[in-house]
């Protein structure tokens, strides 16, 4: 086949160049298409204007009609018409059909009712098929797309679509439409343009090429190696294509149709294929199989099983009043809550685990299903809900996890959920510090050669064995976020048991994209899982054994700067994530999930279930469940749709911040090399959008692929330094009080905005509209200053961008707090410090502010918090329990605006234990803790032999 190229004019190129979105520029395409026709149309247009826009139709038509190729709306044929129209100069009746093609895609409508386009219709007529009455969503069958990749004319292409048509039937759930793709490059690309497909059959032989050259589609095929698929027969592509599919969208079903005797390749292709087919034995067979499969993504135990419940006629004997809403429909005083929230939430409220509802605790039903389709939606081995947020669901693993006195390396700006986990524990905690950025007062994330330092300092002080968990952020709340699959892979490869809790609180959407899948922790296990198991893998390692041999153990720097791999034979993949699935997916408020993926489980998962009853209340929120279960429905057929229209809405608003001059003036957004220190940037972006060149020059799957950390787009840091509003500020009384706009975190200089799959290209407008009103009052404030007003403007703006406090490190743990009074072992026991706090003769409160605490340390006195101390921003523990006050700290706290700071009392000053409790500790190790007395304990017992005396013992 030729190729075809695409001709463009260089203002349409210009335009191409500065779109992220395949599927943007298509709708952003299709309105100004209907802008031109429409000009066409006019019967008053100079010669001059039809020659420009008909230049404009035939741009848009060269970038439209290789697009529509992926599409099941408009066809093929639809674009024919088109052209047809174009090219006779029938100008209105193209206007109209372009108008009636834009309608249905904006309207949806096309999901609903099959768009004649040839059809002669009225206005009116025209108006009532296309319009979108909020009523006639009711009955509505979902609707999807089936992507058939098999190198067939038009003519076979017609039959197979009215094959396939021919087998439906009223009782049917969905409803379909067929994208038919003639090459193996042409699949790769609809799967990743078309949202709406939502299966794929893969039939005999087809070529590798695609026909098409637009650049923009073209550029979703830079992230594959394809020589291996281009050097194959074009009878033998289709697994191959089925794996790929598998990897990019794994909620996808995919079919094989082949002419090969299909028991000879069942075996080998089975693990990517739900079914495979001897040439087209059944039309039927294949539609219900089809059908089938979404089926199995669309259906949601437990909340199906509420909605039954809601509906049957009960008798209520058990606690909960407001239980079918009796005690609120009987009311004469609160009858507006019903009002407010509508019958069916009381309707299914309950505290009885009866009429097929399944109890959290123990389930077995309903709640079961829900969790292991949920496990299979976000690629773990099990998972389980909990409705009390994730700060519950740390505390949940840790507890499961962690033994008193184990060590857990903790990176330190870390949620205090997990602080307080390994009090609750019995942890001895090791922090890590992460790359500081001082000049927008926020922290990144920690670098992996920290890490490998802390694991080797352990090894070679004979620790290594209590080493049990490393607890990372991913993302963090900034969006930096971490190569989890090389972090897990060298930790390993020193300790091949450690286990992995990723807190991905913000990070639960990431399922959904391959891109942003990779760096996940799920994604990552399953990656290392399957190469470990490679023979080409142990090729590898044991060419590395041979070189690591020659290296000495005790070579820390060596080892540091060399990337380490993990002995097949030993390694065990340990991981857990967090998810706040509220945050950013759809679930009520406290919906959040704990996923697993432990070759071990067996070992832990009594201790996981105890843990897990410990924390879990007995009455669960029902109605919490069921968002959990609908939102992993959502995930499955149409997470990726919605996270790819976050990702552009948020490429949206950089770009639109970089372009308006007085937007740039006063606001920047940060880019990657703003929160990614250049050395762990190995792919040398700087940035995934550039003002000038467009999205053309940067590549942010490349920096995804190959940085040690990456900034997740969807998250924009707004610097406001330059402004002379702090970020506490600009949140309050500008966006909130102002304007309305909601926004979680600011730093010193900045703000925190984040588009989620609920965002809108409306509330983007809206937020920039806002950002210009707001630069536009500054504006005008600036040119009506005094000189004197202005000298206190130009010196809250050098406070906000120059004369930043530096972020402080953690200190150190006091010697009475660390295992044998070492603080050189880098660990120590919170729950022992966080406990003798609780007798107040062991504390007293000194202030920051008359430098009373500065004069106990000059005497030479170690000043130890006795409490956690967070500010809010950034919302983590500056001090813990146990934790030596210094200078920078000190620092850092008298420079903090903000009006938040838990366990720190203005009136009273800092919590700190007194000199006689450190010093009765220090004098005194033998009270240390009952872990500690246990454990010495445990080690007598363990030299006795004789087996009554050992059970006499213990």
């Amino acid at each position: 086949m030729s190729e075809k190229a695409i001709v463009l004019s260089t203002t349409a190129r210009k335009q191409l160049r500065h779109y992220h979105s395949a599927t943007q520029l298509r709708a952003d395409t299709w309105h100004r298409l209907e802008q031109y026709t429409s000009k066409l149309a006019d019967r008053h247009a100079r010669k001059a204007d039809i020659a420009k826009f008909s230049k404009a139709v035939e741009d848009a038509f060269s970038i439209l009609e290789p697009m529509e190729t992926y599409t099941a709306f408009p066809s093929l044929s639809d674009f024919e018409l088109l052209w047809k129209l174009y090219h006779r100069e029938d100008y209105p009746a193209l206007a109209r059909v372009v108008a009636r093609i834009v309608r249905a895609l904006s309207s949806h409508t096309y999901r609903r009712y099959h768009i004649d386009l040839n059809a002669e219709m009225s206005q009116e007529e025209d108006d009532n098929q296309l319009s979108d009455p909020t009523g006639s969503q009711v009955n509505v069958r979902p609707y999807f797309e089936l992507l058939v990749v098999d190198d067939i004319n038009r003519a076979e292409i017609a039959r197979l679509r009215q094959g396939l048509r021919d087998m439906r039937r009223p009782e049917d759930k969905f409803i379909y439409d067929l994208v038919v793709v003639p090459s193996f490059e042409d699949a790769l690309i609809a799967t990743l343009f078309n949202h709406n497909i939502q299966a794929c059959v893969i039939r005999y032989g087809f070529p590798f090429r695609s026909v098409h050259q637009l650049d923009i589609l073209q550029r979703l095929l830079s992230q594959f190696d394809d020589h291996e698929a281009e050097e194959q027969p074009d009878s033998d592509r289709g697994p191959l294509l089925g794996r790929m599919i598998a990897d990019l969208r794994p909620e996808l079903d995919l079919y094989l149709v082949t002419d090969v005797a299909v028991e000879e390749i069942a075996g080998d292709v089975t693990q990517f294929f739900r079914r495979i087919f001897y040439r087209q034995e059944d039309y039927l067979e294949l539609h219900l199989s089809i059908l089938r499969g979404v089926a199995l993504r669309y259906e949601t135990p437990f909340f199906s099983a509420l909605r039954k419940y809601s509906r049957q006629p009960t008798g209520v004997f058990h606690a909960l009043p407001i239980s079918r809403g009796k005690s609120v429909t009987k009311s004469h005083w609160i009858r507006d809550m019903v009002d407010f929230y509508g019958i069916s939430i009381f309707l299914a409220e309950t505290s009885a685990t009866s009429g097929g509802l399944d109890s959290l605790l123990q389930p077995h039903g309903p709640i079961k299903k829900a969790q292991q389709l949920a496990a299979r939606a976000f690629g773990a081995k099990q998972t389980f809900f909990s409705t009390n947020g994730t700060s519950t669901s740390n505390k949940i693993v840790v507890q499961a996890l962690v033994r008193p006195r184990d060590i857990v390396l903790v990176d330190r700006d870390c949620h205090k959920s997990h602080h307080y986990g390994m009090m609750l524990s019995g942890a001895h905690v090791s922090y890590l510090d992460s790359y500081p950025l001082d000049e927008y007062s926020m922290y990144g994330a920690v670098p992996l050669e920290e890490i490998k330092k802390r694991l080797l300092h352990f090894r070679s002080i004979g620790e290594l064995h209590r080493v049990k968990m490393l607890l990372l952020t991913n993302c963090t709340f900034d969006g930096v976020v971490y190569n989890v699959e090389r972090v897990m892979e060298e930790c390993l490869a020193i300790k091949p048991d450690l286990i992995f809790l990723w807190d991905e609180a913000w990070f639960a959407f990431a399922c959904c994209t391959p891109t942003y899948r990779m760096r996940t922790a799920m994604g990552a296990s399953k990656r290392l899982q399957n190469r470990y198991r490679t023979d080409e893998y142990r090729k590898k390692y044991k060419a590395y054994s041979n070189k690591i041999a020659r290296l000495d153990p005790k070579d820390t720097e060596a080892l540091l700067n060399l990337e380490l791999m993990p002995d097949p034979d030993l390694v065990r993949i340990r991981a857990y994530a967090t998810h706040s699935t509220h945050k950013t997916l759809t679930s009520l408020r406290q919906g959040s999930m704990m996923h697993v993926y432990d070759q071990d489980f067996h070992k832990v998962e009594a201790a996981f279930h105890e843990a897990f009853m410990t924390h879990t209340s007995t009455s669960p929120n029902y109605q919490i469940l069921a968002s959990l279960d609908v939102g992993r429905r959502q995930v499955e057929l149409e997470g990726y749709e919605l996270v790819q229209k976050q990702l552009e809405l948020a490429m949206a608003l950089r770009e639109r911040v970089a372009k308006n001059p007085l937007l740039s003036k006063y606001f920047t957004i940060l880019l990657a090399k703003d929160m990614v220190p250049a050395q762990y940037r190995k792919s040398g972006i700087d940035a995934y959008y550039d003002p000038d060149t467009g999205w053309r020059n940067t590549n942010m799957e490349e920096a995804w692929s190959q940085d040690d950390f990456v900034v997740d787009p969807s998250r924009l840091t707004l610097y406001v330094g330059k402004t002379g509003i702090d970020g506490d500020t600009f949140k309050n009384e500008y966006l909130m009080d102002k304007y309305g706009i909601q926004i979680n975190k600011t730093s010193r200089n900045t703000v925190l905005f984040m588009t989620n799959i609920g965002t809108t290209r409306s509330s983007v407008a809206y937020l920039i509209g806002v950002l210009v009103k707001i630069a536009a009052e500054i504006e005008e404030n600036m040119e009506t200053m005094s000189s004197a007003e202005r000298k206190i403007h130009d010196k809250k703006v050098q406070g906000l961008t120059h004369d930043l406090p530096p972020l402080p490190d953690f200190s150190h743990f006091h010697p009475a707090f660390c295992p044998d009074g070492k603080p050189e072992s880098l660990n120590g026991d919170i729950r022992k410090a966080y406990f003798l706090a609780y007798d107040e003769e062991q504390y007293e409160y000194l202030r920051i502010d008359d430098g009373s605490i500065e004069a106990e340390q000059a005497r030479g006195r170690e000043v130890v918090s006795s409490s956690f101390v967070i500010p809010y921003p950034p919302g983590f523990p500056i001090l813990v329990p146990g934790q030596v006050i210094s200078a920078d700290i000190l620092e850092f706290m008298r420079a903090l605006d903000v009006k938040e700071i838990h366990g720190y009392r203005e009136e009273l000053g800092l919590s700190v234990f007194t000199e006689e409790a450190m010093a009765q500790l220090v004098a005194k190790p033998g009270v240390a803790s009952l872990e500690e007395e246990i454990a010495k304990l445990e080690a007598k017992v363990a030299t006795l032999t004789e087996p009554e005396v050992v059970a006499k013992a213990k």
